[in-house]
């Protein structure tokens, strides 16, 4: 019982920290410059953003339902964005992002495709590993691009030098992993085996797996993983579609600006959004303030806008994808159970 109060009061805090920076950064903007900037948004081009946004949730949701079905598991088109749309609510609300809703995720896919915990774990663990593939290649097109088009301040050349960092050290994290994958799930399970035993011992009603079981969920889960990397039409297909989704929310904040009267290169927003979305690693729930304040700071320079026009359409665009997913997938983790309430 205690474990699910201090998560709950992780989350409070998490929140607060996250709406206190998003505070300061409305503030730093000018609070009545961003709502008159706000006043003037098109409502139509607002409405096509939420469009967009509904289409990057689809996309993503279809890119699941592609690996799930490399390990034969079915998932049909609807059920693959509502089940997206969780795994984005969970993430939207744990701290560390993907890393923190992971588990809840599985648990919806799991419940979802009647599949096994860790093949679910897996599947997620997988969409989110190949989503980091085309984010990097689009920030390398958008340095590229806007090198022709701006001089670059300590900020872009912050931004730059970090794309080129990722595009270096991603691929080679990615290649060293797999290539021991097996010294890796050997890690794994020495240091996860003891923490889930202990966790076991303290929550009623439940006895401590045992180590062998363990074991076994652990490897599966590695099995499946690998699996998935073996399926090279899978990564194909999962690829393009988390592309599509990446294109999509990069036209949401393009249309963000449009809407408050700013056709600005798109070059800006292929580089500020895959850099905008480490921020969802931080430990605010979602990356709330943190990608918003990245956003903004990335903005300016790219597009050579007034603070508080960036700020206001990071606030259309956070609004079309934050919290409307947030509120589609809060009530697919509810009507599924996954939401800790049992």
């Amino acid at each position: 019982m205690s474990d699910g109060n201090g998560s709950t009061r992780a989350k409070v805090v998490g929140f607060v920290g996250a709406l206190g920076l998003l505070g300061v950064l409305l503030w730093v903007a000018g609070f009545e410059d961003v709502l008159a900037a706000l006043g003037q948004a098109s409502l139509p081009v607002v409405g096509a953003m939420v469009a967009v946004a509904l289409c990057w949730l689809l996309a993503w949701g279809l890119a699941l339902r592609t690996v799930l079905g490399g390990l034969d598991i079915q998932l049909s088109v609807p059920r693959s964005f509502l089940v997206f749309a969780g795994a984005m609510f969970a993430n939207n609300v744990t701290p560390f992002g993907q890393a923190g809703g992971e588990p809840v995720t599985a648990l919806l896919i799991s419940r979802a495709t009647d599949s096994e915990y860790e093949t679910s774990l897996a599947a997620i663990a997988s969409v989110d590993a190949l989503n980091f593939v085309p984010s990097i290649g689009f920030a390398l097109m958008g340095v590229a691009y806007m090198a022709t088009e701006v001089t670059f301040d300590a900020r872009l050349g912050y931004a730059a030098a970090s794309v080129g960092a990722l595009a270096v050290a991603l691929p080679a994290l990615a290649y060293v992993g797999w290539r021991h994958r097996y010294r890796v799930e050997q890690a794994a399970v020495r240091v996860v085996t003891p923490v889930i035993r202990g966790i076991s011992r303290v929550i009623p009603r439940r006895s401590p797996p045992t180590a062998d079981a363990l074991e076994r969920r652990i490897e599966g889960f590695f099995r499946t993983i690998e699996r998935v990397g073996a399926d090279r039409r899978t990564l194909l297909v999962a690829l393009g579609f988390s592309a599509l989704g990446w294109l999509a929310q990069m036209c949401s904040l393009w249309l963000s600006l449009y809407a408050l009267g700013h056709a600005v290169s798109f070059g800006a927003v292929m580089l500020v959004i895959p850099l905008g979305s480490v921020a969802g690693v931080t430990p605010l729930p979602g990356g709330l303030g943190g990608i918003e304040a990245v956003l903004a700071a990335l903005l300016v320079p790219t597009t050579g806008l007034a603070l508080a026009t960036v700020s206001a359409a990071v606030v259309l665009h956070r609004a079309a994808t934050y919290l409307l997913s947030t509120a589609i997938g809060g009530g697919v983790a509810v009507a599924s159970g996954a939401t800790g309430g049992g």
